[in-house]
């Protein structure tokens, strides 16, 4: 589940929709041939060239959508040849179903978005241009870090990231105080999780040590973060076969049952889908969650809990840190002039220190968050990656202090993406052994892995 799956809402990630007829994106059912070096005289389009893109704030985030709109005006102000015809709008930004069905008609935007789990089919069914031969008109394009590899195949480029997250431990400093724990120096194993879990269920009536999801893919998603962790895997290196019926997969659901059953650390009620456990964490009386960074920012913004109380650190003990985002790939039937127009738009709005989305200045201005430690897209020792730096700290409105002990604790744990193409419908049927320890006391895990194994196996076949 990339965080773009629930996000842009929570301050940061994805908004939008998919909506645009296929003339729009390039006229014709042949993709162009757009595989042409281009030629000397710099990226200017020869003449006016229209394109279409996707993933803008929704009419109801008012902040984000105003800054996008000062962004399209600004960008085609600076690029007078490039006409940006339509940007489409809705939340969020990847739909599975509306996704699909546009791209079976050929009918995505000139520019669309998507998520880490989708880039590797698209590249290998030719749905998405190659920019191979574009990507060093852009500027930033040399100080990539590591992320850029999700979207190369074959020593080709078909697209580029615009953010991207790692997992940690969310937990609440006022309810740790309150159970007599250090809120400075939060849990590193899961044993000292399981531990302070028990203290904070002990405050009261109402006090949760622990909340997990527990479907609508986000029970699976979980899971998968809490075995990469451990250091167990979804899928076999081929991706043909589930490779979780593991030592590393019994301990993340015995964990949880234990927890559940034995020690009463994680309350009765289930957390079902992504906002249920967000509006459980910011009620007050919930101790600790897994997440990324950003599920601080949406604690505050989407849900009004008290922003300075919340602090993220660590996965405990990871050995693999579940790594997700997303970024921008081309329509295939772009031209090389929409091609070249549509990356000029993805570096002015995603990747451009002090513009877009990394214009901090603006950002502090209208009261979004400032400081948090994403979207890490460069080296931090390259001209770009240290711009990005200086600007978010010195227009910081948030205190990096919050997310410290996250960076300095993910340093060197290797970055493990999602279980392929298939990870949404993969995390569905891992929902089921995660809901199934937290409703039955007898629950049985080496019968709910293998079934899940089973049916994983039997998916994963009938793709192909």
């Amino acid at each position: 589940m990339t965080r773009s799956g629930y996000r842009r809402t929570a301050g940061l990630l994805l908004a939008t929709a998919l909506g645009l007829t296929a003339s729009a994106c390039g006229s014709g059912d042949e993709p162009a041939q757009n595989n042409a070096r281009p030629t000397a005289g710099g990226s200017a389009a020869a003449g006016p060239v229209s394109i279409t893109v996707n993933c803008m704030p929704p009419k109801t985030n008012k902040a984000q959508r105003a800054t996008f709109q000062e962004d399209l005006d600004a960008f085609q102000k600076l690029n007078p040849n490039i006409k940006i015809e339509k940007a489409t709008d809705a939340f969020p930004c990847y739909e599975p179903r509306t996704f699909e069905a546009k791209l079976a008609g050929g009918q995505l935007e000139t520019v669309f978005y998507v998520n880490f789990p989708n880039v590797g089919r698209l590249m290998e069914s030719g749905q998405a241009a190659d920019l191979t031969p574009y990507v060093d008109e852009l500027k930033t394009f040399k100080d990539y870090n590591a992320s850029i590899d999700i979207f190369k195949k074959d020593g080709k480029i078909y697209g580029l990231p615009t953010d991207g997250y790692g997992m940690g431990l969310v937990y609440n400093r006022d309810v740790f105080t309150k159970a007599g724990l250090d809120p400075s120096n939060p849990p590193k194993t899961w044993a000292e999780v399981q531990a302070a879990a028990k203290k904070i269920a002990a405050l009261g009536p109402g006090y949760v040590g622990f909340g997990e999801y527990s479907g609508n893919n986000v029970g699976g998603w979980h899971f998968t973060a809490s075995l990469y962790g451990r250091g167990g895997d979804v899928l076999t290196p081929d991706g043909k076969k589930a490779a979780f019926n593991t030592p590393e997969g019994q301990a993340v659901l015995e964990n949880l049952k234990q927890m559940r059953w034995t020690d009463n650390s994680m309350g009765s009620k289930l957390y079902i889908d992504w906002p249920s456990l967000m509006k459980a964490m910011a009620g007050g009386k919930m101790g600790m969650m897994l997440g990324a960074p950003d599920v601080l920012i949406g604690l505050r913004n989407d849900f009004q809990a008290k922003f300075e109380n919340y602090q993220i650190t660590a996965l405990p003990e990871a050995k693999a840190l579940f790594n997700g985002g997303a970024g921008y790939m081309i329509n295939p039937k772009a031209t090389p002039e929409q091609i070249r127009a549509g990356l000029k738009w993805i570096e002015y709005e995603f990747l451009t220190p002090g513009k877009g989305q990394l214009d901090y200045v603006r950002a502090k201005g209208a009261d979004l968050t400032v400081g948090q430690p994403y979207p890490d897209l460069y080296g931090a020792d390259t001209p770009s990656g240290q711009e990005v730096l200086k600007l978010r700290s010195e227009n910081a409105n948030v205190d990096p202090a919050q997310f410290a002990l996250w960076v300095e604790g993910s340093k060197g744990i290797p970055p493990k993406a999602e279980p392929g193409p298939y990870a949404q419908e993969i995390y569905a049927i891992l929902d089921t052994p995660m809901s199934a320890v937290l409703t039955r006391q007898d629950a049985d895990v080496a019968k709910l892995l293998s079934d899940a194994e089973a049916k994983v196996n039997a998916l994963l076949e009938k793709k192909g």
